[in-house]
This record gives C-alpha cells, structure tokens and sequence, in this order.
C-alpha cells in the first residue's frame, strides 16, 4: 500500500480536521497589491504551510502519484502550482506533477501565455484543445449565463484526459473562500448542507479530485500572484458571465466579513467540524432509535410514519 505523502517539516497532523488554518492579514497590506519582500516571504512560508497541511490532513498525494494541475491562467491555479512544485522538492515522497491547460477556444484567448510560462518553469505540462466554446454559445440563448454548461464540459474534457494520460490525481485551484461560498450556495438555493471537499471522488467512482489551496484565503492568493507577477490571463473572454446566484451569496460573504473581520474563518471551520446528531437529517443520525423504550414497536418507513401521525393505519393493524 502506497504512504500518504506525510509534511512533518511543515506542520504536524491536527487532531480533528478543522478548516481553516489561515492567519489575520497585515493591516499595512491591501489584497491586490503586492506585498514587501520580507512580507512576501513570510506569506509563501504560510501558503507553503496551509497546502501542506490540507494535503496531510486529508491525504491527497501519496508516493507514486501522478498529479494532473490543472492550470486555467487565473490567480488561483498559477498560485497552487507554485506551491505545489516548491513542495514537491522537500516531500519525503515521490510523486509527479504535469500542468495541464483547457484550451476552449474562446475568442482572442492568448495561446502563447501558458506555454510560454511553463517552459520558462521546466515543468512537464500538456496543453488539451477542445472547442467548448462554440458547443456552449450555440447552445445556450443570448443573453444567458453560460458557467454551468462550460463547466460540466471543462470537467468532462479534464477527467477524460486524466483517464487517457493515467493520472491519478486532479488539482484544482479553489481556495478557502470558494468552499465556504459554495456550501451557503448550496444552502439558499439548492436546499441542502453540502459544499466543496477537499477531496472528492467523482461520480463515476474513477478520479479522485483533491483541493490543495483548501485552507488558503483568497486575499492571500492575490497578494501572493501580485507579488510574483503570474502572467494572469483576463476572466472576461466569454463576458465574464458568473453565476448571479454567486455573486448574491459572494456580496453577503464580503459585506459580513467587512461587519465582523474573522467571520469567513470562523465559517471555514465550522465545516470542518460536523455533528450530525445536531442537525436533522434521519438518513445521517438514527434519530429513531434514540430514546426508544423497550420493545415498543414504531413505524419503519417513512410512509408508515407519516401515516401513523396523520391518524392513519400502518401495515400490521
């Protein structure tokens, strides 16, 4: 059996899994700007940190992996890259790492960025070219948010390429702050406490998706893509269309966090901390059993209960 790749030099294993571990910014800095050198230093040490941890806490690289990083051009992948390849020297287990990049073939989209960075890097990397583009724009109506068509192709296009190419983990770039988004997404509009592991097996049970930046803020993030001036490539090739539903809960978010500084991170950790007996889910906790007198006999389905309280017969009267 392969070993979970271990990061003593970095930071030792919690007791529990608690997202997250990200320290208060420096009020001399704004996110955005890039920060002094002694700064600057400082922050890499803790992003260094952060991703070690969440690979340790939630062993997402073992010996002998081959990890797909998936690079989109934005600050956030450029960002789990570096970190990973600055890991990648000190871990005290071999594993690989290869770049790879979505060419969707959108409009005036700069083909030359990416590789060109990459080269310059020395790291193994695959560039994929796959009209989504053109599917989606035919597709979707005028005027209509493209994200979530482009998004289940992109990942269709990526776990495909995993598959053919034999990699056995995919890297993606969310941070701290995208998984916290997603979970109160999912909450007002979907109906259901559920978010974004740092781990994920896909649906088809062949692909394992790992969220290494999972512990790191993204505040942190732009200041550590402004300070070593990643070629950022523009977010705005298809119109910038982001989900209206994000943008709703990502303003909410902002406006508490400008309110009660801290507020993301004390969220961020409740994730990590879940106890089901104190929610309401009876499929999570065996609510039923809990109290139960003796030998007396309850419904055991759902219809029968429901029947049961509504005054009704249940199966066996």
């Amino acid at each position: 059996m392969n070993a979970v790749l271990p990061i003593p030099s970095i930071l030792p294993l919690s007791p529990k899994n608690t997202l997250a571990i990200a320290e208060p910014l420096p009020h001399t800095r704004h996110p955005g700007n890039a920060p002094a050198k002694r700064e600057a230093d400082k922050l890499g040490k803790r992003l260094r940190h952060q991703v070690g941890r969440a690979i340790a806490d939630f062993g997402m690289i073992e010996a002998g992996d081959k990890v797909m990083a998936c690079l989109s051009g934005g600050k956030d992948s450029y960002t789990m890259l570096d970190v990973l390849l600055q890991l990648q020297k000190k871990a005290p287990v071999e594993f690989s790492i290869t770049a790879v990049n979505l060419d969707q073939k959108q409009p005036d989209f700069p083909e030359h960025v990416l590789p060109d960075y990459l080269r310059g890097l020395g790291v193994d990397f695959q560039i994929i070219e796959q009209d989504t583009y053109s599917v989606v724009s035919r597709v979707i109506p005028e005027g209509k948010t493209m994200c979530s068509l482009c998004s289940r192709m992109r990942r269709g296009a990526l776990y495909n390429h995993a598959a053919a190419n034999g990699f056995s983990k995919i890297a993606l770039g969310h941070h701290r702050d995208d998984l916290v988004n997603t979970f109160f997404l999912n909450m007002f509009f979907h109906a259901k406490l559920s978010g974004m592991p740092p781990k994920l097996l896909s649906d088809d049970g062949k692909h394992v998706v790992i969220r290494p930046l999972a512990y790191v803020r993204e505040d942190d993030i732009e200041a550590y893509a402004a300070y070593k001036q990643f070629p950022i490539i523009p977010c705005n090739l298809c119109g910038s269309q982001e989900n209206l539903q994000r943008k709703q809960v990502s303003r909410m978010l902002a406006g508490w966090e400008k309110d009660s500084p801290g507020r993301i991170e004390t969220l961020s950790r409740a994730l990590g901390d879940i106890r089901p007996s104190h929610l309401s889910d009876p499929n999570l906790f065996d609510f039923a059993s809990l109290g139960k007198r003796g030998d007396v006999t309850m419904p055991n389905t759902l219809a029968q209960t429901h029947a049961w309280l509504a005054g009704g017969e249940t199966a066996g009267n």
